[in-house]
């Protein structure tokens, strides 16, 4: 037996350190929930939950097993006379109730103060005495057990790549991060308006902004901004406000009275976001044939006071 636990280990060891020196190719990963709603990580939490249950249910029932054969070994039943020819005293029958083992001796096979005299075996060293105590078998099925699930674990994500190991799974929640990140962005980019939107003039989002606008202001205002039809975009003056705000808000809801048409239902909140930004950079760029200036010259501190006139309006 000794023998064969020891060819076991290294059988085992052997295995870990080919496992661990193979390279595995990295499957599809996939955030994806399963067939059933969940995550393949959840998947494998269930699994091995049920296996556990599982693994608990034989063992107690081994555990029952096995202390019946062992007590049956130990104690052997004698004959029992029929009923009728047995007479027990009260003293028999409570001396018999009280050596009777408890629950939790059962559970951990333990014997009797009483029987020690039996389990002690023959040598001893300086006076200290070995009792012929073996570990349990319930003990024993659980302790393989553990080996044996180690071995199928080992084969189904290192050697045979059926499941995703530590790297993998490390890699799939970057991959759920990135899509969670990308959903979010999207979320709050939808969620810009005209009271909230902000300056950016970083070269993506002005090239995109650019190509919006050459996409569907042109007509209007120029390829250059400098106006055909519409007014002048590149100089300091503007028929209804200026600054990121009020440009957000003139291209969000148009101008209907002067033929310039609602941009919310065919830009996104981003894409007027961008195109409004792309517009501020146009600012004193000064292009060949630029219509004279309209309006009024845009100040951000007066920008302020008209704000709080319009509130004060509004109240």
């Amino acid at each position: 037996m000794k023998k064969f636990n020891i060819t076991l280990l290294f059988t085992i060891a052997t295995l870990t350190a080919f496992s661990a020196n193979e390279k595995v190719a990295t499957p599809a990963v996939s955030s994806e929930p399963s067939l059933l709603g969940i995550s393949q990580s959840q998947t494998l939490i269930l699994i091995l939950l049920i296996f556990a249950l599982v693994l608990l249910f034989v063992s107690i029932t081994l555990l029952n097993a096995f202390k019946v054969m062992y007590q049956e070994q130990v104690n052997p039943t004698p004959y029992a006379a029929p009923l009728k020819e047995q007479v027990l005293d009260y003293d028999s029958w409570l001396k018999t109730k009280n050596t009777k083992p408890s629950i939790w001796n059962k559970i951990l096979s333990l014997r009797p103060i009483e029987e020690e005299k039996d389990l002690v075996i023959d040598h001893a060293y300086d006076g200290i005495h070995e009792l012929n105590n073996p570990v349990p078998g319930w003990f024993n099925f659980l302790f393989y057990g553990t080996i044996l699930f180690g071995i199928g674990y080992l084969f189904y994500y290192y050697i045979g790549g059926y499941g995703l190991n530590q790297d993998q799974l490390y890699q799939a929640e970057i991959n759920k991060s990135i899509e969670d990140k990308a959903i979010y962005l999207q979320k709050s980019a939808n969620a810009i308006d005209e009271s909230n939107v902000k300056i950016d003039n970083s070269a993506m989002v002005i090239e995109s902004g650019k190509a919006i606008f050459t996409g569907n202001c042109v007509v209007c205002h120029g390829p250059a901004g400098g106006g055909i039809i519409g007014p002048n975009l590149t100089d300091e003056f503007w028929l209804h406000g200026g600054g990121v705000n009020n440009i957000f808000k003139t291209i969000k809801y148009g101008v209907p009275e002067k033929g310039m048409i609602s941009w919310e239902k065919t830009l996104s909140p981003k894409q007027i976001s961008e195109v409004t930004n792309y517009i501020l950079s146009l600012e004193g760029t000064k292009p060949v044939g630029a219509k004279a200036p309209q309006g009024e010259k845009y100040e951000p501190a007066n920008q302020k006071v008209n704000e709080v006139k319009e509130d004060a309006n509004k109240k």
